[in-house]
């Protein structure tokens, strides 16, 4: 079959099973409990069902099988089993939480058993700094804590609605369209399935109101370890992408503007974390989508925002290149603007929030600066139109079973009945 074909029928079979499983999903989890109850922590305010990481990975699995009988390679083999594992972790952490310590401790193993079973890695700066071939004594500790810093950074943005499924897309897309410049067909098609699954969740998350459902960890983690997959490939001496370093693109800065806003928003956050004297995975409403909601953004506008401004340190990125910078210079002008729009932006706007003139019982009211912001966050909230409102209706549609069970946060499922559910 053509290559193009075959990227078309994965990304809709991917698509057509995880608009399938959703409501089958979403009734399974409402009647058994598996919800995320709201907190002081968390923006929602009712109970919301978790399961969504299963409609994707469902998605994933079936496309992926058919993907397998055209195309087969290691590097998807064992991304597939990387990810199964990964969602396996992450549903367990939804419906009774582990150890920070312990998630970290099989993430390290997982990705140790990737390089082990692929040889793909991050072996090569690709010029940066001079340098190309990494010895295996530096490139495997550095792959691994880059592994498993993507996995966690992917796992951390979820707090909006649209965010982590939308960049999902977002950088999937972004990925597939290297892949495909230096014709990698299998990775090309992996990219596709992963947005191919995420479309139908990402359209339920959003519009729906029956429907809404959140990914959870199983989504967040299985997406992070689909997202490692694609950096290490990207970034590996042994795989095809090497072919772009003659055309003066600089990868290692390419992979990070990809990556840009999860990487230091998570590095920003744990940063501020260690320096308070707190665990670095200690949850707390200190990322950038929080800051958003606090000046009034709705939760698309916040997710939407935000992944403009990840799409604008890629458009920087590729800018650059074809001005003709060095490939240092497209790798320092990458990680000056992730500096510049986590770190800088949000210490500006808090600085902006707690600043201005005070009001009668002596409290700052907020700079100009933070009122104009705080403006254009109250308009992602105006009136939904024909458009939205046709969305909600078929998202919501009585094929999905949407009102079919209810939330319930009395009487959660319990850990050690995963199995006997599932």
């Amino acid at each position: 079959m053509d290559n193009t074909y075959l990227g078309l029928l994965v990304f809709v079979v991917a698509m057509v099973t995880s608009a399938a499983v959703f409501p089958k999903a979403l009734v399974f989890s409402r009647r058994h409990g598996i919800v995320d109850n709201p907190n002081a922590r968390k923006l929602q305010r009712t109970p919301v069902p978790v399961f969504g990481g299963i409609v994707v990975y469902m998605g994933i699995l079936v496309a992926g099988t058919v993907l397998s009988c055209f195309l087969w390679s290691k590097v998807m083999i064992s991304g597939f089993i990387g990810m199964s594992i990964m969602m396996a972790i992450g549903l367990w952490d939804d419906v009774k939480d582990i150890s920070a310590r312990l998630r970290l401790l099989i993430e390290i193993g997982l990705v140790l058993g990737f390089i082990a079973l692929t040889g793909v890695y991050v072996d090569d700066f690709h010029g940066l700094w001079g340098i190309d071939r990494l010895p295996d004594a530096v490139a495997i500790p550095l792959s691994v804590l880059a592994g498993v810093g993507v996995i966690n950074a992917v796992n951390l943005i979820d707090g909006v609605d649209g965010y982590s499924s939308g960049y999902g897309m977002m950088a999937c897309t972004l990925f597939g369209i290297c892949f495909w410049k230096v014709w990698s067909p299998t990775m090309v098609c992996v990219t596709l399935i992963v947005i191919g699954a995420l479309l139908p969740f990402f359209m339920h998350n959003v519009f729906g109101q029956k429907s809404r459902m959140f990914i959870g960890d199983s989504g967040t983690l299985m997406l992070g370890m689909m997202m490692t997959v694609c950096c290490f490939y990207a970034l590996s001496s042994t795989q095809a992408c090497y072919m772009l370093d003659d055309r003066n693109i600089s990868l290692m800065a390419f992979t990070v503007a990809v990556m840009c806003i999860p990487v230091f928003d998570t590095l920003r956050v744990m940063t501020l974390r260690i320096l308070r004297g707190k665990s670095p995975f200690r949850p707390d409403k200190t990322h950038l989508h929080h800051l958003f909601i606090d000046m009034g953004f709705s939760h698309l506008g916040a997710a939407l925002f935000i992944l403009l401004i990840n799409l604008m340190v890629v458009a920087c990125w590729y800018a650059s290149w074809k001005l003709g910078a060095s490939i240092d210079l497209q790798f320092y002008i990458v990680v000056g603007l992730g500096f510049m729009v986590t770190f800088g932006f949000y210490k500006l706007m808090k600085k902006q929030q707690n600043g201005g003139p005070l009001d009668e019982e002596g409290y700052p009211q907020g700079t100009a600066l933070w009122h104009f912001m705080r403006r254009v966050g109250a308009f992602s909230h105006r009136e939904k139109g024909p458009i939205w409102r046709l969305l909600t209706k078929l998202v919501d549609g009585p094929l999905l079973g949407a009102g079919k069970g209810r939330p319930s946060s009395a009487n959660p499922v319990r850990g050690q009945d995963v199995a006997r559910i599932i």
